[in-house]
């Protein structure tokens, strides 16, 4: 296993970054091409592994949808072909991609196989499973109920059009179903059942089908999208917000920080660009012009005590570990989905941060820094937990401590590929070294 030993000779930090194309963007326009049948084109696909592993499984989904259909129309002898055994696809640890394809499956003709990493198979699935079946999915567990793998049986016939779901859970559930809703015969009534979080992901899906003309209504607790058709268009997929938010972590940990990230807009689809206002509770002004945004690095003393994260999951252990490194001894609220990430997030974080003396205490649905003994190793060694979050997080500490070792160098290939080299360029000292 590739490791990474990062350092960092000053504290000072200038230089322009270009980011990939936002991963959550780009898998929700693909899918949305997917369903659109060639009317909708994506650009700008971002090279995070996520989407391309995404683009790739539905280019060939759709290539042997057009040969199927092709040997049914020269096959006039036997219009109905024995049932072919089901397509494995493996999305790895693509969580969503699990998600989103689960619904995708779930109204095609084809029998799928839908199966993942280790650690996606320990990643719950049937809360959408069950809203999927409730619509009139044909849905089998192959292993543990409730988990993938799963066994989707195509031959679709919709049953009702309302259904409920709890807003409390992954917002992936929620858009998943709203992606299909367009295609299925009687459109979908989708009752959110409490809080909703990470809502921001919501509207922007609901965004992203409005630019592609599919229209909806959303009254109180209630998202209704009627049986349409998608329009002839193209969706630009933004710079990455949660990238980003890297880069204004390593501002707030500089002594000095001047950074411009190109391709960024405060029109953002994207519920992390509210990165720019929490991050000016720690002196960093974001001005919007020349085509992105510049970063700046301002004194000021740092007073907020409670962040709710709600809204901005993804952000949290970003967010955390400069507020760790500070030893700013600040509450969130919000974090209740970080359990069932690419890993348990808050365990992972507790079991990081405790390497350089600060504590995360769990009370109930409220985490409190602990910094009283936090003290400044000369090396810290970041085990990464198969998360790209988790490298990305603590990567700005290099600011602070002589020497970091993380775990899993490309880990960070899930979301933002270029993330070590564009550390060099800003001038970072980046080693690779076998693990």
């Amino acid at each position: 296993m590739q490791n990474i030993i990062l350092s960092k000779s000053n504290k000072q930090i200038s230089g322009t970054v270009n980011l990939t194309g936002s991963k959550s963007e780009c898998n929700r326009a693909l899918v949305i091409e997917a369903l659109s049948n060639g009317k909708v084109r994506v650009e700008n696909v971002s090279d995070a592994a996520d989407a391309v592993l995404l683009a790739g499984i539905l280019r060939k989904t759709q290539e042997s949808k057009a040969r199927n259909q092709e040997v049914l129309a020269g096959d006039e002898a036997n219009p109905h072909p024995a049932t072919e055994t089901p397509n494995l696809v493996d999305i790895g640890p693509a969580g969503t991609a699990m998600r989103f394809l689960t619904a995708y499956y779930a109204i095609q003709d084809d029998e799928v196989i839908l199966t993942g990493s280790q650690r996606m198979k320990e990643r719950p699935i049937g809360v959408l499973v069950d809203a999927l079946r409730e619509l009139g999915a044909h849905i089998d567990y192959e292993e543990k109920e409730g988990y993938p793998p799963i066994k989707l049986k195509g031959s679709f016939e919709q049953l009702t059009s309302k259904i409920s779901i709890k807003g409390n859970i992954s917002s992936q559930y929620i858009t998943a179903l709203l992606l299909i809703a367009a295609r299925l015969p009687f459109g979908l009534e989708l009752h959110i059942e409490g809080e909703l979080t990470s809502r921001p992901y919501v509207e922007m899906t609901l965004a992203m089908l409005q630019s592609a003309n599919i229209q909806h209504v959303w009254t109180d607790n209630v998202i209704a999208i009627s049986n349409q058709e998608f329009a002839t268009t193209s969706l630009y997929i933004e710079p990455d917000w949660s990238a980003a938010s890297y880069w204004y972590a390593i501002a707030a940990l500089a002594d000095e920080a001047e950074l411009f990230l190109t391709g960024l807009t405060p029109y953002s689809l994207q519920g992390d660009s509210v990165i720019t206002e929490i991050m000016a509770n720690f002196g960093i002004t974001s001005q919007f012009k020349d085509g992105g945004v510049h970063l700046l690095k301002e004194a000021k003393p740092l007073s907020r005590k409670i962040f709710d994260m709600k809204e901005c999951p993804d952000l949290a252990q970003t967010v955390i570990v400069v507020c760790a490194a500070l030893g700013h001894e600040a509450t969130f609220t919000g974090l209740e989905t970080l359990k069932i990430k690419e890993t348990d997030r808050i365990l992972a974080l507790q079991t990081e941060l405790a390497k350089m003396g600060v504590k995360l205490i769990e009370k109930g649905q409220v985490y409190k820094l602990d910094c009283s003994e936090k003290f400044i190793p000369e090396r810290m060694f970041i085990n990464t937990y198969h998360d790209h979050r988790m490298a990305m997080a603590f990567a700005p500490l290099a600011l602070i401590i002589p020497q970091l070792e993380f775990e899993n160098g490309p880990v960070v290939d899930k979301s933002y590929p270029a993330f070590w080299t564009d550390l060099e360029k800003q001038g970072f000292t980046v080693e690779e070294t076998q693990g």
